[in-house]
C-alpha cells in the first residue's frame, strides 16, 4: 500500500513538472499570437506604456474590431453547431472530455478577438488550454498504464494546469495557484498549493521567454499610507456593490449568450458597435488594460468625466459582447472598471486626502472590485500584486478594502 502511494506520488510530480512545461509553453504561444494579430489588424504592439492603439487610424480600429467580430461569429457558429461543442473546465471537472481540436480552435479564436478589439478578456483561453492538456494528460498516462492517479489527484492537476495557464501568460505564480485552489478546487492544503505552486512557477518561467518580467501596468513609486485607509472605507463598499452587479450581469450574459445562427450577425453587430465608440475611445477595445492603465495614469480632474464614461461602456460593451456570442475572461475588464472607479473617488476626495495618489486610488478601486465581481479574495489581492510589482506597503490597505468589498459583494449575492 505505501509502495503504491509512493508510485502515485512519483506520477503526480512527474505530471506536475511536464505540465508546467507544456502549459507555459501554450501560454507563450499565445502571448506571441495576440501580439501578432495586434500588429497585423491594429498595426501596433502593445505594451505597458502603449497599451491601447492610439497611434492607429481611428478608421482601421473600425475595421479591425468589425472584421474580427464576422471571423470569429462563423468560427463559434461552426463550433457550436455543426460539430462537437467545446467543454467548459467545470464540466472537465466533472469528468466530460475536452475534444482537442476543437477546443483549440475555441482558444485561438479568443485570443484573436481579444486582438482585432473584441471588448472581452483573454484570461480564459489559458486556462482552457492548461485544463485541456491536463486531460490528455491524464489519457495518455492510462494508454501507458502508469498507476493510476487518484480522482481527486486528476482534478488537481486539472486546476493546477488551469491556473498555470493564466500563470503563464501573466507572469504570476501565486495568481495561478490560488485560482487553482481557491476559484477552481475550493480546497486549500500543503498538497494542493504544492502542485499548484510548482506548475505554475515553471509556466511562468517558461511564459517569461518571450516578454520577460516586467509589470503589466505601470505605476507610480509611492507608498501606501495609513491616510489611505479613509479611502478605503469609502471606497471599498462602493466597489463591492459594483463587482457584485458586474457579476450578475456577466452572468446573465453568458445564462443567455447567443449559440445558435443569430450569432452570426449578433456578433458582427457588436463589433460595430463597439468600433465605433474605439473612433474617438480606443481604450473600449481589447481586455481592459488600456482603460485600467489610463486611470492608473490619470493626474488632471478632466478625466473624471472620460474615466466614468469609459467604465460605464466598458460594462455595456463587454457584457453585450458575451452575450452576443463571445467567450472570454471577465478579470481584467473587472479591474478596468474598478481602477476608472477608484480613481474617479480619488479625484474627489482629493482636496480632503492629498497624501494619497491616484495611481493608488486606482489600483485599490481595481483590486476590490475584482475581489468582488471573482468572490475571490486572496487571487485578487495577489494578482494585483504580482502584474503590478506592488511593493509590501500596499499589503495591508489593499486587504483591508478587499475584506470589505468581498463582505458587500457577498451580501449582495445572497439576497
Amino acid at each position: 500500500m505505501a509502495f503504491d502511494r509512493y508510485k502515485k506520488n512519483i506520477v503526480l510530480a512527474i505530471s506536475t513538472i511536464a505540465l508546467g512545461l507544456i502549459v507555459g509553453l501554450s501560454s507563450m504561444l499565445l502571448g506571441l499570437f495576440l501580439d501578432l494579430i495586434e500588429r497585423l489588424f491594429l498595426r501596433y504592439e502593445e505594451t505597458a506604456s502603449i497599451p491601447a492603439p492610439v497611434g492607429t487610424m481611428p478608421t482601421d480600429r473600425l475595421f479591425s474590431v468589425v472584421i474580427g467580430a464576422m471571423i470569429v461569429a462563423v468560427i463559434w457558429w461552426f463550433l457550436r453547431t455543426k460539430t462537437k461543442a467545446p467543454v467548459s473546465i467545470k464540466k472537465a471537472l466533472n469528468g466530460e472530455q475536452m475534444p482537442f481540436w476543437q477546443t483549440v480552435l475555441h482558444v485561438i479564436t479568443q485570443i484573436f478577438f481579444v486582438g482585432t478589439g473584441g471588448s472581452i478578456g483573454r484570461e480564459l483561453a489559458p486556462r482552457e488550454a492548461g485544463a485541456l492538456f491536463a486531460q490528455k494528460w491524464d489519457n495518455l498516462l492510462r494508454k501507458l498504464h502508469v498507476p493510476a492517479l487518484s480522482q481527486s489527484d486528476r482534478r488537481l492537476l486539472m486546476t493546477a494546469a488551469a491556473g498555470a495557464g493564466f500563470a503563464g501568460i501573466y507572469i504570476a505564480p501565486f495568481t495561478g495557484m490560488l485560482f487553482s485552489v481557491e476559484v477552481l478546487l475550493k480546497k486549500l492544503t500543503l498538497r494542493t498549493v504544492a502542485v499548484s505552486l510548482t506548475m505554475s512557477t515553471i509556466a511562468m518561467f517558461v511564459g517569461s521567454l518571450a516578454k520577460g518580467f516586467q509589470p503589466y501596468y505601470l505605476i507610480g513609486d509611492a507608498k501606501f499610507s495609513l491616510i489611505s485607509f479613509v479611502l478605503i472605507f469609502i471606497l471599498a463598499p462602493i466597489t463591492g456593490i459594483a463587482g457584485a452587479l458586474f457579476r450578475k450581469l456577466c452572468q446573465w450574459a453568458e445564462g443567455h449568450q447567443t449559440k445558435n445562427n443569430q450569432i452570426l450577425w449578433q456578433l458582427p453587430t457588436m463589433g460595430l458597435i463597439t468600433g465605433l465608440i474605439a473612433l474617438t475611445f480606443p481604450e473600449i477595445m481589447g481586455n481592459g488594460r488600456s482603460l485600467a492603465q489610463l486611470a492608473i495614469s490619470s493626474s488632471n480632474q478632466k478625466m473624471m468625466m472620460i474615466l466614468l464614461i469609459g467604465g460605464m461602456l466598458k460594462v455595456v460593451v463587454t457584457a453585450l459582447t458575451i452575450r452576443a456570442g463571445a467567450s472570454g475572461g471577465t478579470l481584467t475588464p473587472a479591474i478596468a472598471i474598478g481602477a476608472a472607479i477608484g480613481a474617479i473617488l480619488g479625484f474627489m476626495l482629493m482636496p480632503w486626502l492629498p497624501a494619497v495618489s491616484i495611481w493608488q486610488c486606482a489600483i485599490i478601486g481595481a483590486g476590490t472590485l475584482l475581489a468582488a465581481s471573482q468572490q475571490a479574495p486572496f487571487m485578487a489581492m495577489f494578482m494585483l500584486i504580482e502584474i503590478c510589482h506592488l511593493g509590501s506597503s500596499a499589503l495591508l490597505p489593499m486587504g483591508f478594502g478587499i475584506l470589505i468589498a468581498t463582505v458587500v459583494s457577498k451580501k449582495i449575492l445572497s439576497d
